[in-house]
Parts: structure tokens; C-alpha cells; sequence
């Protein structure tokens, strides 16, 4: 048994969660490997003629090679289940309620975690580690484990790691939180593990390989041109302003695919799945001033019942922005010391303070200069 302990590593096939698996093992760790197999194109679909993303057979076979090279168990898990009950059952159902979900919050929430968790218990791991660009550290003081930005701001991911719970990040080790992308690779390549140095990253929702969420949509819902076909597109007074497709296919703030000829540029506003109506109108009108959030899990403290000044991320590569935030039984609110562009009811909403994770919660309400906009 190692000094360091037993670590599950979650390979992907790709080259941050290789070198993190490598890294732990040069620093001592017991490393066992797994590689979850969480889709695949009968399911999902979308194939497009050559193997992306992290549950292939090009993926697992590298993340396999990797073990076999530096002499520390790997194995593939089927999740499948798991994952489609959870991940993309909900995120047909959030785009089907006028909603734009963010599945790999929820899949880190509710799937990856708990799954690697099970995992590591049967084979008698102490933590769990990933290949996020995210950093913890413990507060002695309080306790609780805190979640920190990666050091490399391009790549950090703690804003789609805030739903993971106190217990499990107590036994996670993100690796590579002090390193920069170019870091990884110089590793990768030092390491000698050239089946995944150069890689590419991948940006796509990994069971829509093709990044072709309405095709998806289209082939998961039974009779969608029947539950949410064409339907109009009205300006925010209410007069008909053309045709949309069907009212799932659009998000807050798209602007490009709307088909409509106007002199200026012209922005998705709201949904209404009710109605199956889609407003649209200039960016002044995509502003918010406020918002209200729910399903909070909370990080560096263990309330925010106190309103305190936080900063704030609305979507992943949202650069972020000062506010005023405060709880109300499990609600968040929080305001904006200016207005934000396209607050989108479904994605979360992260507070910091400083590089650390306060809390986060996901949007159901936002408040607009003169009007308030319920999902």
C-alpha cells in the first residue's frame, strides 16, 4: 500500500485526465484508472464519421494504454443508464420547458461524483481525482473544503464544479489546478504519453457529437412537431414579427439562425413553451438587473443569510461581474451593480469571492429594468 493512499483516477482518454493519472502516480499514489462509458451513438446519435469525445473506443483504448504503460490497473464502467436517466433525460425535458440546461453541471452534480464514488468504495480508494483545472483547499477553521479557481483562468472549470458536496470533495484531488494548459501538454509529451499529447480539447456536449442539439432534440421527442412546432415570433409589445421553427430550438440571447430580416441586430429575448412563442427584440431589451435562483449548494459558507457582496458567473465563459447577494429560505437573489446581458433561466449562477466558490444555484427568475421574466 502506498504512503500517499488509493486514488481512483477518472481517464477520459484525453490528455488532462492522463497526465493527472501519471502525475499521481510519480507522486506516489496507488493510481487505479476507470473510464466511464456514459453515452454511445445508438443512444444518442449524431455520428459523425470519426471518433470524438470521452466515451469511444479510440478514448478507452488510450486510457487503457496508459495504464498498461505505467503499471496501474484501468477499468471501463457502463453508466449509460445512469447517465440518460439523469443527464440527458433532463436535458430534453429543460429545453422542452423553454429552458437552456447546462448538463455538465449536472452531470459533475449528480452523475460523475457519486458514480466515482461507488467505485473507489468497492475498490478500497481513499479519494477520487479528475482532470479539472480547479484547486481545494481545506479551511481549518470552518471545516469545509473550499473550491478554488484553477490557476490557469483559461482553462478553470470551478464554475462547473460548484454542485459537488462537501463529502465528496473532501476525498477529491484535482491535480492540475496550479498548471496551464501548456504545462499539460509539455507533461504529456515528457511522460512519453503520445497517444493523447496533442489531442485536441474537446468543446462539444459529448453525447451530441455533432453539436447538433436540434437533431437530437428531434429524434429524443416523440411527436415534436406536434408538441412545439412553428410558431410566431413576436416583438416584446406583442406584434407577430415572423415564424419560428419550434420553440425548444432557440436560447436567450441567439441572434444568428433566427431567419428574420431586420436593419439592426435582433436578439432572442424570451421563450414561452406555454404559448410556443419566441420574443425577440434589440440587446437593450437581453439586459437583467436581478435574478433569483434555486437548488442552492453552498461551498465556502454555509448560508448566505447575511446580504454581502460577491461576484458573479451566469454561464461558463461569463467573465463575470459584481453584485449584492442574500438568501431567502432556498432561495438565492441576488442584483447586479450593472445590468447583465441575457441571464438565461436553466444556467447557473456562481458567486466568488475573490478566487474561492461561495455558492451556486441554478436561474429560474430574472428581473429586467422594468419588467420581471419567470421560466
Amino acid at each position: 500500500m502506498s504512503d500517499k493512499g488509493k486514488v481512483l483516477v477518472a481517464m477520459s482518454g484525453g490528455v488532462d485526465s492522463s497526465v493527472a493519472a501519471v502525475m499521481l502516480k510519480e507522486q506516489g499514489y496507488e493510481v487505479v484508472g476507470i473510464t466511464m462509458k456514459t453515452w454511445d451513438y445508438a443512444q444518442s446519435g449524431g455520428r459523425s464519421g470519426k471518433e470524438v469525445g470521452c466515451c469511444t473506443l479510440e478514448s478507452m483504448n488510450d486510457a487503457r494504454a496508459i495504464g498498461i504503460k505505467y503499471d496501474f490497473p484501468h477499468f471501463i464502467v457502463d453508466i449509460r443508464k445512469e447517465f440518460g436517466d439523469w443527464v440527458i433525460d433532463r436535458f430534453t425535458e429543460e429545453y422542452m420547458a423553454g429552458r437552456t440546461p447546462n448538463p455538465c453541471v449536472l452531470c459533475n452534480t449528480h452523475i460523475k461524483w457519486e458514480s466515482l464514488m461507488r467505485r473507489a468504495d468497492s475498490l478500497g480508494c481513499e479519494f477520487i481525482a479528475t482532470g479539472h483545472y480547479a484547486r481545494l483547499r481545506k479551511d481549518e477553521e470552518s471545516g469545509r473544503q473550499i473550491l478554488q479557481t484553477g490557476l490557469d483562468l483559461n482553462k478553470d472549470q470551478s464554475y462547473a464544479l460548484w454542485g459537488v458536496s462537501q463529502e465528496n470533495l473532501s476525498r477529491t484531488i484535482f491535480p492540475l489546478g496550479n498548471l496551464t494548459k501548456p504545462e499539460i501538454r509539455k507533461m504529456a509529451a515528457d511522460y512519453g504519453l503520445d497517444e493523447v499529447a496533442n489531442k485536441p480539447d474537446s468543446y462539444e456536449i459529448c453525447f451530441v457529437p455533432d453539436n447538433n442539439y436540434r437533431r437530437f432534440l428531434r429524434e429524443r421527442v416523440p411527436y415534436m412537431d406536434e408538441r412545439a412546432g412553428k410558431g410566431p415570433f413576436v416583438l416584446s409589445s406583442g406584434e407577430p414579427f415572423g415564424t419560428h421553427e419550434g420553440y425548444p430550438f432557440y436560447t436567450i440571447g441567439q441572434r444568428h439562425g433566427l431567419g428574420l430580416a431586420t436593419g439592426e441586430p435582433i436578439y432572442v429575448t424570451h421563450i414561452d413553451p406555454d404559448t410556443n412563442t419566441v420574443t425577440v427584440g434589440p440587446k437593450e431589451e437581453l439586459m437583467g438587473t436581478a435574478l433569483s435562483a434555486g437548488q442552492i449548494n453552498f461551498v465556502k459558507t454555509p448560508d448566505l443569510l447575511t446580504e454581502r457582496e460577491a461576484f458573479a458567473k451566469i454561464r461558463y465563459k461569463d467573465p463575470g461581474a459584481p453584485c449584492v447577494v442574500w438568501q431567502e429560505d432556498n432561495i438565492l437573489h441576488v442584483r447586479f451593480t450593472t445590468p447583465r446581458r441575457a441571464i438565461t433561466p436553466g444556467q447557473a449562477i456562481v458567486l466568488y469571492d475573490g478566487d474561492e466558490v461561495l455558492a451556486g444555484a441554478w436561474i429560474i427568475q430574472v428581473e429586467h429594468p422594468e419588467t420581471v421574466v419567470i421560466a
